[in-house]
């Protein structure tokens, strides 16, 4: 997921990126294909280039090399709302049809069954950010045909798309899973089946998803991270296996 992730990024772009998978994609990103690429961090860090993991949005090591430390309503204001930001990183609870992302409850709000940590910026970056990337694990719980509470906009809410709701950004465009790529349909806004990785079927994305998923007439095959990728990710950028989980086999996801 990681290795996809970096693979979307090109070089110069300005991401608005948090902590864990997204930032090993931008990292991966810097050390092969897009060595210029300016990472942003929610808690102010503009332009970080850590000396080492950082472990949560607050951590001390993302002020490393920074270009520039601000209050976090001018990364709102100048980078976010101000149209500069190319690329935003989000996950969360729920993702549904059409790429709407709850990180609120689950549950009706009233009376939730769980209480989630609320939005935090992700709502601003769904809005404005040129285009958006979510990164989330295929589970139906996970991707319901509708989310029980829209924390982040996606194509379509409450059956009006984006422009007519005034959005400028482009939204959730792609959603990196463990076993394929969703891309919105320019048309309906629908998150669809565009790629897969090796040895998974179409059948297995759609066990992971709770609508009956569209597939594009010819689904693209990811390649495998490279020998390169993998030796980066494990022995550079995440040695101590913070946000890269062995699998028992030898294997990480």
């Amino acid at each position: 997921m990681a290795a996809v992730a970096a693979r979307e990024l090109r070089d110069g772009e300005v991401v608005f990126v948090g902590i864990g998978l997204p930032n090993l994609a931008c990292n991966l990103a810097r050390a092969t294909h897009a060595p210029n690429l300016v990472l942003i961090y929610e808690s102010g860090a503009v332009g970080a280039s850590p000396s080492r993991l950082p472990v949560s949005i607050g951590d001390p090591a993302l002020v490393t090399g920074s270009l520039m430390v601000c209050g976090m309503a001018d990364v709102f204001q100048l980078f976010l709302q101000n149209g500069q930001i190319k690329v935003g990183f989000l996950g969360g609870a729920q993702v549904d049809r059409y790429g709407n992302i709850n990180t609120t409850v689950i549950g009706r709000y009233e009376r939730p069954t769980v209480r989630l940590p609320g939005s935090g910026g992700a709502a601003e970056i769904a809005v404005h950010a040129q285009r958006t990337l979510i990164v989330a694990k295929l589970n139906p719980r996970a991707f319901p045909e509708r989310v029980d509470f829209v924390t982040s906009p996606g194509q379509q809410c409450g059956g009006r798309g984006r422009r007519e709701l005034g959005m400028p950004g482009a939204g959730p465009v792609k959603v990196i899973t463990d076993k394929g790529v969703l891309e919105a349909d320019a048309t309906t806004g629908e998150m669809v089946l565009a790629a897969l990785y090796p040895g998974v079927t179409a059948d297995d994305v759609q066990k992971g998803v709770g609508w009956p998923l569209t597939r594009r007439p010819r689904l693209g095959a990811i390649a495998p991270p490279s020998a390169t990728e993998l030796r980066l990710l494990r022995d550079v950028l995440d040695p101590r296996g913070l946000f890269l989980k062995s699998q028992g086999d030898g294997k990480t996801e």
